[in-house]
């Protein structure tokens, strides 16, 4: 840049000289054209002195940015420490974020691999079922190819318990239309009370009506008892060959259910009613009950005959029935003396809140001359108390001298035993055949 200035200084000095001398005006003006180009000279001579001091390096541009920054962050209206903060969580931010797309974009490729891996696992596994299969057939043959025999797993014999025999005899009266059942004896009787004996009885009647229901007397103590008892039932001809005459032995137990021995059952449309029939016959397991269980109840009865005193006292009652919708009762028992099929007078125990097992314990007394102790019945009835309806009846019960079974064995035990209370258990039966067999026998 210098040369080309010389240069154009040196053309302009040899333009002067080889001009004409001029006029004082001329070299006048001659002069501050000089002076004008000398001046152009010299600032064409500074200008790059000036633009070589003025040109800005990179640590010159830094200095500045960062004071302009720092003058910028003096201006601002927050102390340097919150500006701190702010800084290092906006950082944080911003890293959170970046780690959240990269998690993101590896969680796609790892969905991806998986993928794949599941189709090969399908793949394999398909393999192995075939492999089994494979197997399966040479080593296990199908079910439908073996001897059907093989299949069949052999039964146990168990062997049959022996519950001992009974004599007994049948006989119909075709004029009288009268069935006579004659219980003789039995023998070879299980023993299963603690002493080696039992207390057998038999029960006798006719299913499905089962109206009558006869009991022999009880032999204590014997395995081999000898009754000679009959009971006779007034059957049509015509109606008598759909029953079934049931003969069932118990063993009587005073303070619990009595347990049954065994029994014989006999379809009479199989029997020959034209001559009378007189054989032994081995007792089978006896057949669970249909009825359903009502529960179990104990009371004493206690005759005083110098004072016409008889003590009913209600001690409890056991696994009654549920009434109530939470699974409970409330029971209570009401004691009718009943007399000719009318009821002399009544009483009621208090009622026992959610419970199916009372404990009770309470005495009841009558006035009961004993010219006519064999004339009544007490009849005792288990109730659910219900405050907003009606009263149900649970089971019942009753004993007098036209009862039968243990109920009857109650009423002549306390008679054997004047002043003695008898105290004994007797399950509950259902209310419609207590006031049927109540009627049948007070009529």
């Amino acid at each position: 840049m210098r040369d080309s200035l010389e240069e154009l200084q040196r053309s302009l000095c040899f333009s002067v000289a080889m001009e004409e001398r001029p006029s004082p005006g001329s070299t006048m003006n001659a002069a501050r054209r000089s002076a004008k180009v000398d001046s152009e000279v010299t600032e064409s001579q500074m200008e790059p002195s000036l633009n070589a001091t003025e040109m800005p390096t990179k640590e010159n541009v830094f200095s500045d940015l960062k004071d302009k920054f720092m003058n910028k962050l003096s201006d601002l209206p927050i102390p340097p420490w919150a500006l701190a903060t702010i800084l290092i969580v906006a950082g944080l931010l911003l890293l959170c974020c970046c780690f959240c797309a990269c998690k993101k974009c590896c969680g796609k490729r790892k969905k991806g691999k998986k993928g794949k891996d599941k189709v090969k696992a399908q793949i394999n596994m398909k393999e192995v079922k075939e492999l089994g299969k494979s197997y399966i057939d040479k080593v296990q043959p199908e079910i439908e190819d073996l001897d059907p025999s093989l299949l069949q797993e052999p039964k146990e014999e168990k062997p049959q318990e022996k519950l001992g025999k009974l004599q007994y005899s049948l006989d119909y009266d075709f004029q009288s239309t009268q069935l006579v059942v004659g219980i003789l004896q039995a023998a070879d009787l299980p023993a299963l009370d603690i002493g080696g004996t039992s207390d057998p009885y038999v029960k006798v009647f006719l299913l499905p009506e089962k109206k009558k229901k006869y009991e022999t007397k009880v032999h204590r103590k014997t395995l081999n008892p000898t009754f000679n008892e009959s009971f006779t039932f007034k059957v049509p001809y015509s109606e008598l060959g759909g029953k079934t005459l049931v003969m069932a032995v118990y063993d009587f137990d005073r303070f619990s259910k009595h347990d049954a021995i065994g029994e014989i059952r006999i379809p009479m449309n199989t029997v020959d009613l034209a001559h009378v029939i007189e054989e032994w016959r081995d007792l089978q397991s006896a057949e669970k009950e249909e009825h359903e269980k009502l529960g179990d109840i104990c009371f004493s009865l206690r005759y005083v005959p110098t004072a016409g005193k008889l003590t009913v006292i209600v001690l409890e009652a056991k696994n009654l029935k549920k009434m109530d919708v939470g699974g409970l009762s409330d029971p209570y028992v009401k004691i009718h003396l009943m007399q000719g099929g009318k009821r002399i007078k009544k009483k009621k125990t208090t009622i026992k809140k959610n419970t199916l097992n009372p404990y009770y314990n309470e005495s009841f007394s009558f006035e009961v001359p004993f010219e006519q102790i064999q004339k009544v019945q007490v009849v005792l009835t288990v109730l659910d108390y219900d405050k907003l309806g009606k009263n149900e009846a649970i089971g019942k019960i009753f004993v007098g001298c036209n009862a039968t079974g243990a109920e009857l064995r109650h009423w002549s035990d306390m008679l054997a035993n004047p002043r003695r209370p008898i105290a004994q258990w007797h399950t509950l039966q259902p209310e419609e055949e207590v006031d049927v067999a109540v009627g049948i026998k007070t009529s």
